[in-house]
């Protein structure tokens, strides 16, 4: 095999992985999987800021908010109040990173990514509890492909 060849074998093969973590998640685990790549945006867009790159700030914020955006779109509020919690928290995380975006402040991302690291903790224990088999502790297997 040529050395041109083997980059594209391997993110084939995350690719495929990434894609089998997904397709074999229980729901639990799809919310723990949201959880770490909101976070693992926000840590691009923390390394970009403090870098100067705009662009690569923006887009790495925007794919946090999305991951946020539809956490917050599918919230079943006639669950009760944990589901208006969680709406209120999931506003406050996209308000926090627009002020991040417009002051350039990487500590606001930071901060929502220490927090939102807790919650995704939390449902981590409840995906455990429900079905019996949590992700890897601190990161899921995506997160480390």
């Amino acid at each position: 095999m040529m050395g041109s060849e083997m980059p594209n074998l391997t993110a084939a093969s995350h690719a495929a992985y990434r894609r089998g973590t997904v397709m074999a998640a229980t729901p639990a685990q799809l919310v723990v999987l949201l959880y770490d790549g909101a976070r693992r945006f926000m840590r691009q867009a923390v390394v970009a800021m403090g870098n100067g790159e705009v662009e690569r700030t923006h887009i790495a914020l925007r794919d946090a908010e999305r991951i946020i955006s539809h956490l917050d779109g599918t919230l079943d509020f006639e669950q009760g109040e944990v589901a208006h919690r969680l709406h209120a928290i999931y506003q406050f995380y996209l308000s926090h990173l627009r002020a991040a975006r417009l002051s350039q402040d990487p500590t606001k991302i930071e901060e929502i990514n220490e927090l939102m690291g807790e919650l995704r903790d939390a449902w981590n224990q409840v995906a455990s509890e429900i079905d019996g088999a949590p992700m890897v502790a601190g990161g899921s297997q995506l997160e480390r492909a």
